[in-house]
């Protein structure tokens, strides 16, 4: 039996560079973005050794690979510095859940209320729960009277993404702030 690790190969992350690149001939575009042609292999790699650069296969599915001449190393970090800056201008949206029965009380619900109020100033989307247990689940226009009392309070912040819908034994109803609904 084998020790685990060995035999396996390694996995590529990123472009191919240099003698990585498998392709007989490539379209090679030169440091200054002029396309050279399709080349062989061995020739591109030769002028990039010549300009003192890397060969980086940029469109690898391209037939044939389209090849560039250019800084490795530059290369990868103007990369990461493009993946840094996308990830900084990702919005993330966050789900509030509150969870209700069909006996809440009047004062429970004003609680609730002032949670998703808070949660829709700051632009989160709130999940709204009616757990039916045992013989709860026959009065089902009890839950729809929760919710609809929930709403009461909060309907000038909130909006019904969906109407509540019923999914086991739970009623279900998304609530988006009101400047998030298209």
């Amino acid at each position: 039996m084998r020790p685990m690790g060995q035999n396996r190969q390694q996995v590529q992350e990123g472009p191919r560079v240099n003698a990585q690149i498998r392709a007989l001939e490539v379209r090679l575009i030169g440091d200054d973005g002029a396309q050279l042609g399709v080349v062989p292999l061995r020739e591109a790699i030769a002028k990039a050794e010549e300009a003192g650069l890397d060969l980086v296969e940029v469109s690898p599915d391209a037939k044939p690979p389209v090849c560039k001449l250019i800084d490795y190393g530059k290369f990868k970090y103007q990369m990461s510095k493009k993946a840094h800056e996308a990830k900084k201008k990702q919005v993330v949206v966050e789900v509030k859940e509150v969870q209700l029965t069909p006996n809440t009380d009047k004062h429970d619900l004003e609680t609730k209320q002032n949670h998703i109020r808070r949660w829709a100033g700051e632009k989160h989307r709130t999940k709204v729960f009616v757990k039916f247990r045992g013989r709860e689940l026959s009065h089902m226009e009890l839950g729809y009277k929760v919710v609809h009392e929930l709403m009461a309070g909060i309907e000038d912040v909130v909006a019904f993404e969906s109407q509540p819908k019923l999914e086991g034994r739970r009623l279900i109803v998304t609530l988006v702030p009101k400047a998030d609904k298209h």
